[in-house]
């Protein structure tokens, strides 16, 4: 093993360009802590705000990404074997210490789920954070497999949302999902989706009683702040709301509780935090035996070398992606 590596630094707040490519000691085991050698890294868009500067716990420089991919070159753990696969999200990665964005990534050993797999590395890195969210949102709105339903996911051609109708189509369920750009509907109809809804920022309301008179019994709400009144005016009396995205930002503004959530509709949230290490790990096995039985769909959208970084975030930043955009620091294409 090499004494560097290259990872991708944030140097300081600001656009693409203040991710910048370094060569850096590869960081020392300590007790509690193993080294990943790093294979594949999803980007997220919680990356792309905290690069803005909206995460105010975070100093700069600091190599970004809340997950990653790879195998265990050092480990702390007799449960956790050097040359075990592995999946890492959340715990404050890319946050309070250095995240996925490079060839090695020093992670408590907490957040370390053992992965058996045949995949190939563009495709597991695509899973852990969006399938986990997915999986955790659909079980927060109290969906049972086989059981049922009606979904609307708003947001529907992101990774998340493209991962959830993979997931409610094997269960199942009707589905509808919105997109602002009517180019990508054939990609949320391949996914399963039944109902393609074009979000062009007027009123879904009529759209959506199209499809469904009474609205959806469920609605997974991925683009958060800016929608969530809207949806609980959307989903059946009685149904209930999931916002699991803030792809419009961390907060509702003037949000009434009383006001805005009519009688019997429930309003729910989820946070991938608590799938991450031991309680996530055999709900992400079970979506990576899925996705290799070829129920569940991968999504992987773009992938990119570690070195192109910028131009991923730009791209991701530009809303091109459909699905998964994916990160590898050993492939340089």
């Amino acid at each position: 093993m090499s004494a560097t590596m290259r990872a991708a630094v944030c140097v300081r707040a600001g656009g693409p360009e203040v991710l910048e490519i370094h060569e850096l000691p590869v960081p020392s085991v300590y007790e509690g802590w193993s080294l990943v050698r790093v294979e594949g890294a999803g980007l997220n868009r919680s990356e792309l705000r905290t690069r803005q500067g909206h995460s105010p716990n975070v100093k700069f420089p600091r190599v970004l990404g809340i997950e990653c991919v790879g195998t265990v070159a050092v480990s702390t753990d007799a449960a956790l074997p050097v040359g075990q696969t592995v999946a890492a999200v959340m715990g404050e990665m890319g946050r309070e210490f250095d995240g996925g964005y490079a060839e090695y990534a020093l992670l408590p050993n907490s957040l370390l789920m053992p992965v058996s797999t045949t995949l190939p590395w563009d495709v597991l890195a695509a899973l852990p954070e969006t399938y986990l969210t997915a999986q955790g949102s659909l079980d927060a709105l109290g969906i049972v497999p086989g059981a049922p339903g009606r979904l609307l996911i708003r947001g529907g051609t992101s990774s998340v949302g493209m991962a959830a109708a993979s997931i409610a189509s094997a269960h199942g369920l009707r589905t509808a999902a919105t997109t602002r750009r009517p180019d990508k509907a054939g990609a949320l109809s391949a996914v399963g989706v039944d109902h393609v809804l074009v979000d062009d920022g007027g009123s879904l309301a009529d759209a959506v009683r199209e499809v469904w008179p009474e609205g959806p019994d469920y609605i997974l709400d991925l683009i958060g702040t800016a929608t969530v009144p809207d949806s609980l005016r959307l989903v059946r009396r009685g149904g209930t709301v999931c916002v699991s995205g803030s792809l419009s930002g961390w907060l509702i503004r003037e949000f009434e509780p009383i006001a805005m959530i009519p009688p019997g509709t429930k309003l729910t949230a989820f946070h991938s935090d608590s799938l991450r290490g031991a309680a996530g790990a055999p709900v992400l096995q079970r979506v990576v035996d899925e996705v290799q039985a070829g129920v569940y769909r991968p999504n992987v959208d773009r992938v990119f070398d570690l070195g192109d970084i910028a131009e991923a975030h730009r791209y991701m930043e530009n809303d091109q992606a459909t699905g998964k955009v994916v990160v590898l620091p050993r492939t340089q294409f």
